[in-house]
């Protein structure tokens, strides 16, 4: 049998209790509260899994809907905003232990980014947020184009123009 990955949405059927990244906030986020914040619209969570073991969880993602003040943003992006800018925002991005430095984090961040791109289709977003909890993370992102925040060390921007150029590169014929 060829095993084959998979994004779907955390459900009761997926072992959260069994993954660890090896951090400890990350791990207690999904194992104790995705769900409930799933459940009372707060946040989505998403799970990367091999069909082959479709309980066992790879790689997970959280998404949210965030509102940043304009004076936050990069001063390139700020005059063409209001005051405040709604946007998405990968909330969490965690990969097993033994599963890193795999490429799967850069899977979830890409569809991260194609759910920002959709949803800005029947929705108003501005691009999509992430904090960046160490230099390592900050490094992480921004290789992927999203800009550092001013004054805001651990918060980086990703303009919803920049995504759509992205899957734009992606789609074009070689």
């Amino acid at each position: 049998m060829i095993s084959t990955l998979s994004i779907e949405t955390l459900s009761k059927a997926h072992n959260r209790n069994a993954f660890d990244c090896g951090n400890k906030a990350l791990n207690h986020f999904l194992q104790r509260i995705a769900r409930q914040h799933s459940e009372k619209g707060l946040s989505k969570t998403f799970v990367l899994i091999d069909t082959e073991y479709p309980t066992d969880i790879i790689a997970y993602m959280s998404l949210v809907v965030c509102e940043v003040l304009a004076e936050d943003i990069p001063h390139l992006w700020k005059n063409k905003y209001p005051k405040r800018i709604p946007a998405a925002k990968l909330a969490k991005l965690a990969v097993a232990h033994h599963q890193q430095r795999k490429g799967y984090g850069e899977i979830l961040l890409i569809e991260a980014m194609q759910k920002t791109l959709t949803v800005s289709y029947t929705m108003s977003i501005a691009g999509l947020f992430v904090d960046a909890k160490h230099e390592q993370a900050k490094a992480y992102y921004s290789q992927f184009d999203f800009i550092s925040l001013p004054e805001q060390l651990d918060n980086l921007f990703l303009p919803l123009s920049t995504i759509a150029k992205s899957f734009e590169t992606l789609n074009e014929p070689e």
